[in-house]
């Protein structure tokens, strides 16, 4: 058995040095491709091995470089809801490993495809882990890099302006994070996030503390895609390659919501509680304006970009209703929409792939073509629209039951009406691509049975969770408990 400080390490070491290897490969497309595939598949088996101990265990903790003490060692901990998500970014990145057999060619292997995926999974299970505020800036930075890299692979003109977008709006978002952690420093003189809790929770708020808090807020809110920060976000995913885009739709604004919520739940507690109002409006917005949005689309990427914002809303109004029953919900959604929202993005890249065309008009005629393929992107668009019994229908429920008890009926009411935007979105999506015929003299392709493989790993998950809810509700009780408790 593998010892519990190697186990913990694993997920962010094993792509980090894979991804290192795969750049000296990176010229033998055939040799890297299915080292690439390896190393994805042992990163599964640890992450899920650290999510089961974890779980049994309740926590593994380990300090690294040079055997410094706590709070001032790099340190890296498997703590939920991170390791839960560390096991979700593996289930993801396998899925897209599959995809990708058949939507990433030779030359872009060459440009380096396989060490910048590699290195966004590590960067972004370094920051689930890690137990360090300035280290979680770090691998937001790390992994901002991949992403940059990766959206520009094909190096044409409209991907330069989404990286452009993408570097301007992180870059900002970081200095705003960048300047409230040196506030906190400041303040308490530890960065450890454990140290901090028990530091701040045990002193009334200050002037630092609260300019800092609203930094973080404002930082982590443009990462995760909050309304208004959220502009930049659906032009940047149209610019990625797509099986980029659809890791991008996973991790990335999980990633930002996964620190916002650890910073403000966790790190900041009580201190924090007069931000949850104003994240309470932001998530408003962004379900609202971003449920609109998608309705206005004929593209499909930037249609299902459109949705990867709105569903963060969900989730930071889980985490606006500042209840150990919000946290959990909010969990449950994060969990529930990185798988969903992978699936889609890869469905309408199989959809262009048999039909030629990002746009709606120009689509159509799957059912005829591939009902193994409909069936499988049935499953996340349905799962998205919240109707029972997938996962989707159960992230929404504990959302709105969470609103409701905290006596926010009105948060509730909009993430209701946010979420019949939805199902009109998703009915317009389905009818286009899927059940409309294409003139007699355009029929759709075959779907690849490796594009297929891929979402069939997701949809299966989005099934489970679907029919099992109560496992995964545990994960995210235990999840809202563990930020709660953060530095007692």
């Amino acid at each position: 058995m593998m010892p519990d400080a190697l186990l913990l390490l694993a997920p962010v070491v094993l792509p980090l040095a894979g991804g290192a290897v795969a750049m000296v490969l990176r010229r033998r497309p055939r040799l890297v491709e299915p080292f690439a595939g390896g190393i994805v598949a042992l990163t599964v088996l640890a992450s899920f091995a650290l999510l089961l101990r974890t779980i049994d265990r309740d926590s593994l903790a380990v300090t690294i470089f040079g055997g410094w003490p706590g709070g001032i060692g790099v340190g890296f901990a498997a703590r939920l809801p991170g390791v839960a998500l560390v096991a979700v970014v593996a289930l993801v990145a396998c899925a897209a490993a599959i995809f990708a057999r058949a939507d990433i060619g030779d030359r872009r292997r060459r440009a380096g495809y396989d060490a910048l995926m590699l290195a966004l999974i590590g960067a972004v299970d370094g920051a689930l882990l890690t137990t360090d505020l300035f280290n979680l800036y770090v691998w937001f930075e790390l992994a901002l890099v991949a992403a940059l890299g990766l959206i520009l692979l094909d190096r044409r003109r409209h991907q330069v302006g989404g990286a452009t977008r993408y570097a301007v709006f992180g870059m900002v978002g970081a200095t705003a994070i960048l300047i409230g952690i040196g506030l906190l420093y400041g303040v308490t003189g530890t960065l450890d996030m454990a140290n901090l809790a028990t530091i701040l929770k045990s002193r009334p708020p200050s002037v630092a503390t609260g300019v800092a808090a609203a930094l973080l807020l404002s930082g982590f809110a443009l990462k995760s895609g909050l309304a208004p920060f959220h502009v930049w976000l659906p032009a940047s995913y149209a610019a990625a390659p797509l099986t980029v885009a659809a890791v991008f739709a996973a991790l990335m604004t999980k990633m930002g919501f996964f620190a916002l919520m650890l910073v403000m739940a966790g790190v900041l507690g009580s201190g924090a509680a007069q931000l949850y109002p104003v994240i309470a409006v932001l998530a408003a917005a962004t379900m609202l304006l971003c449920a609109l949005a998608t309705l206005a689309q004929t593209n499909m990427r930037r249609l299902i970009g459109y949705h990867v914002v709105a569903q963060v809303g969900y989730m930071a109004a889980g985490l606006a209703i500042g209840s150990a029953m919000g946290l959990a919900a909010a969990t449950f959604y994060m969990i529930h929409s990185m798988i969903v929202q992978a699936n889609l993005f890869l469905g309408i890249g199989a959809i262009r792939r048999a039909t030629g065309s990002w746009d709606l008009k120009r689509s159509g005629g799957m059912v005829r073509s591939d009902r193994w393929f409909v069936f499988l992107f049935a499953v996340p668009m349905l799962s998205l629209a919240g109707i029972p019994p997938l996962s989707g229908f159960w992230a929404k429920l504990f959302v709105v039951r969470a609103s409701v008890d905290a006596g926010m009926g009105w948060l509730a009411l909009i993430a209701l009406i946010a979420a019949l935007l939805t199902i009109v979105s998703v009915a317009n999506l389905w009818s286009e691509t899927c059940w409309k015929a294409l003139p007699t003299d355009r029929q759709p392709r075959r779907v690849p049975v490796a594009m297929k493989a891929g979402m069939a790993v997701l949809s299966a998950a989005t099934l489970a969770i679907g029919l099992f809810p109560q496992s995964l509700w545990v994960v995210a009780r235990a999840s809202a408990r563990t930020l709660m408790e953060l530095g007692l």
